[in-house]
């Protein structure tokens, strides 16, 4: 497969599951076991690239906190935002000084996978949208944070997969609970990926090809924009059981295979 087949299809991959609560790293994990191994800098850059093309998605929010930040509602979520973020970066350095590092067995990925799926359907089905509200309590941003944490030792778990999980359970309605888990999102991902990036580039032992790395970045921004857009409108008017479902038959798939390659 030529090369820059396989760097589409990973920053397609990537575009789309980035946001869309099944799981970028698991995904991204099982892609490169067909599609060859990258680097850790290449993985970061499509990420982040995929991060910086929603930023035209929130243009409302963006200009909300340029032009009316003075006034109470702005700078409350703008509290949310980050005490949430705070709380996730500080896990992270955590993690991060006792050196931990995510574990890129099947086996792992596909349970959070399927945990992720089965919490989704049932709490879909067990809470009613008449008691659900669009006001993002402190109680919720607290878990969210804690939420990313999560998932950071969980690949499989999703990022936006357990943020938004979490805030429906604590009475979020879907759009409230996507909106805050990606505004969340966004500042703890770019930052993330910054200190990354810039850990590896001073390393200067790189020799990334940067003409990959590029195509692969515009590839997953172009797709994570579509991806977004579609599910922002998709919570509107529609329940999470079908991410639920996904989840469920794709972990299931991955334990099968699992076990296979243990047999051979």
């Amino acid at each position: 497969m030529p090369e820059w087949f396989a760097v589409i299809l990973l920053g397609i991959i990537e575009g789309i599951t980035e946001f869309i609560p099944i799981s970028s790293t698991g995904h991204l994990l099982i892609a490169q076991r067909f599609l060859g191994e990258r680097s850790d800098l290449f993985t970061i850059v499509i990420q982040s690239g995929a991060v910086l093309a929603v930023l035209p998605l929130f243009r409302g929010r963006i200009n909300q906190v340029i032009h009316h930040w003075r006034e109470k509602p702005t700078q409350d979520l703008l509290a949310k935002i980050f005490v949430a973020f705070a709380i996730t970066g500080a896990g992270g350095l955590l993690l991060d000084k006792f050196g931990f590092k995510l574990p890129e067995t099947i086996t792992p990925i596909a349970l959070a996978l399927i945990i992720g799926g089965i919490l989704f359907i049932v709490v879909e089905r067990r809470t009613g949208d008449a008691t659900r509200t669009v006001e993002i309590t402190w109680g919720i941003v607290i878990a969210v944070g804690v939420a990313q944490l999560v998932a950071a030792i969980f690949p499989g778990a999703s990022r936006s997969g357990t943020t938004i999980l979490i805030a429906l359970m604590l009475g979020a309605t879907r759009p409230a609970a996507t909106e805050f888990s990606f505004l969340v999102g966004i500042p703890t991902m770019l930052a993330a990926g910054g200190l990354k990036i810039f850990r590896e580039c001073t390393r200067g032992e790189s020799n990334e090809d940067w003409s990959m790395v590029i195509l692969g970045t515009v590839v997953s921004a172009i797709v994570s924009f579509v991806a977004v857009k579609w599910l922002l409108r998709y919570v509107q008017s529609h329940t999470f059981v079908g991410f639920g479902w996904y989840r469920i038959v794709f972990g299931a798939l991955l334990l099968i295979w699992a076990f296979t390659l243990r047999g051979q």
